[in-house]
């Protein structure tokens, strides 16, 4: 397979994995809420490699920032509906799968050693010029990471950088003669952008109800878990000089200042004493379990109840990804920390996906019969207008001149360039992936005077997107894509 991949590739696209080191700084965007299949806890499977709603809403968090930068801090929620970053996200996270799929088939792996080295080389964790620890922990810290989290998404990262290197052998005279050649040739067209706003809609029940019934099994709710849980909250007591001594010796190491300088023993002794009576509340939540799990809580102990799912909780991520995990097996969770206090976690119902009732998906099915009869009008303008229509003349551009396309945006710009010289059609139409269409007529096309040389900044440039569509056909058909979300 390695060998076959290696033969038939065009280029190698080494940049598929959105780096964790994206959302450090980044801030978290989501897209609310989305339709789940059967599988609980997770939008898609890879082969053996299931992919989790935390991690889609992390790619979308993460290509949303990216969007966000190039278009100076004015991207908002409705471009990214519009250039539809949610199956950009969910797209790049499968070509990730794919990858760590053959990575594994082949027992490739990262070692610890690689993995410390690569993280103390990242720059956002240096003080003073070097790694430091405590500004790791603060980084991830104040960015909602964990260092599990963190360490396993790099540690991913590097497999799949590691897998595209032993695919990338012998393959960079090929990629820079192949995009030599395309930088070799201009065109001068006439274009013109079409936008859904160009086209009228009319949708009424009747129409939305038969579409609905068409696709009724694509719209499910979410699994919910409906759970009780008790709180042990913070205890304050008395601590012996013993135990304080005890407990700097132990954590010294740890007890630090602003300037990340070591604290003597008196100027860490709020820090100690807080310290000592979480490990006290903890050691109390641990009996608190054990009474709940006996049945022998009790009478002033009432427990709350609330129902969860992946994207309506009332505890963080973390916690509601491990709560999502108890089953009939397993119905307790030992005690876990939520804010100050202490949580111990009864699953009581666990409550699958199930397909909506028609009013329950009349919200959304709108939507998405919305979205895909506003695709159908404009390319049935598109049809109509292309072979006659007034645009915007450019003087001779390349692939590379996005930014002489005026009423484009710096995406649209470079999608339909990058469309537009792959087609062999002289007149004709180029879908957008944010669901506009350009129609185009190439009015002269001439190789340039001095033959453009591709060096590997341009390569890089070209193919820095997606895998090259032979690898991912492979690949696809070696490890089985399952979607379980929709809308997307």
């Amino acid at each position: 397979m390695i060998t076959w991949m290696q033969r038939h590739r065009k280029y190698l696209v080494v940049t598929i994995w959105i780096s964790t080191i994206a959302f450090v700084g980044a801030g978290f965007v989501g897209w609310g809420q989305y339709s789940y299949g059967d599988k609980a806890g997770s939008v898609a499977k890879v082969g053996d490699i299931p992919i989790t709603a935390e991690e889609l809403q992390k790619s979308y968090s993460a290509l949303f920032n990216q969007y966000n930068q190039v278009f100076q801090g004015k991207f908002d929620e409705k471009q990214a509906q519009q250039f539809g970053l949610q199956r950009q996200a969910l797209r790049q996270l499968v070509n990730q799968a794919l990858v760590l799929n053959l990575a594994g088939e082949y027992g490739m792996i990262v070692s610890d050693e690689e993995l410390a080295s690569t993280i103390q080389a990242q720059p956002v964790f240096f003080k003073e010029g070097a790694f430091d620890k405590s500004v790791y922990e603060k980084v991830l810290s104040d960015n909602r990471l964990t260092k599990k989290e963190y360490e396993e998404s790099l540690r991913k990262e590097l497999l799949i950088q590691k897998t595209l290197y032993l695919l990338a052998s012998g393959a960079k005279t090929l990629e820079a003669k192949s995009i030599d050649s395309a930088l070799g040739v201009s065109d001068k067209i006439s274009y013109k952008l079409l936008t859904p706003d160009m086209v009228s809609l009319t949708v009424d029940e009747a129409e939305l109800k038969a579409f609905w019934e068409k696709r009724k099994t694509e719209f499910k709710t979410e699994p919910s878990y409906e759970i009780a849980y008790v709180r042990q909250t913070p205890l304050v007591v008395e601590h012996s000089q013993s135990e304080i001594s005890e407990y700097y010796e132990a954590n010294r190491q740890s007890l630090k200042d602003a300037e990340g300088k070591l604290l003597s023993a008196s100027d860490a002794h709020e820090l100690i004493v807080a310290g000592l009576n979480d490990k006290a509340t903890e050691k109390e939540a641990l009996r608190l379990y054990i009474d709940y799990k006996k049945g022998e809580l009790k009478e002033t102990i009432v427990p709350e109840k609330a129902t969860i799912s992946a994207s309506a909780s009332v505890f963080d991520p973390e916690l509601t990804h491990e709560i999502m995990t108890l089953n009939d097996k397993k119905m307790f969770l030992k005690p876990r920390k939520s804010g100050n206090d202490y949580v111990i976690v009864k699953l009581e119902k666990f409550i699958p996906a199930r397909s909506k009732t028609f009013e329950e998906a009349k919200t959304e099915a709108n939507g998405l019969y919305r979205a895909e009869l506003e695709k159908t009008k404009l390319l049935e303008l598109a049809k109509a207008s292309h072979a006659s229509f007034n645009g915007t003349t450019t003087d001779f551009i390349t692939r590379l001149d996005a930014s002489q396309l005026a009423g484009l945006s710096p995406m649209e710009g470079s999608e339909f360039l990058s469309k537009l010289f792959r087609s062999k059609e002289k007149q004709g139409f180029i879908p957008l992936e944010n669901g506009n269409v350009i129609i185009y007529n190439v009015l002269e096309q001439k190789l340039l005077e001095t033959k453009t040389v591709a060096d590997e900044t341009a390569v890089a440039k070209l193919k820095g997107s997606l895998l090259d569509q032979e690898l991912v056909k492979a690949l696809e058909n070696k490890y089985p894509v399952e979607i379980y979300v929709e809308g997307i």
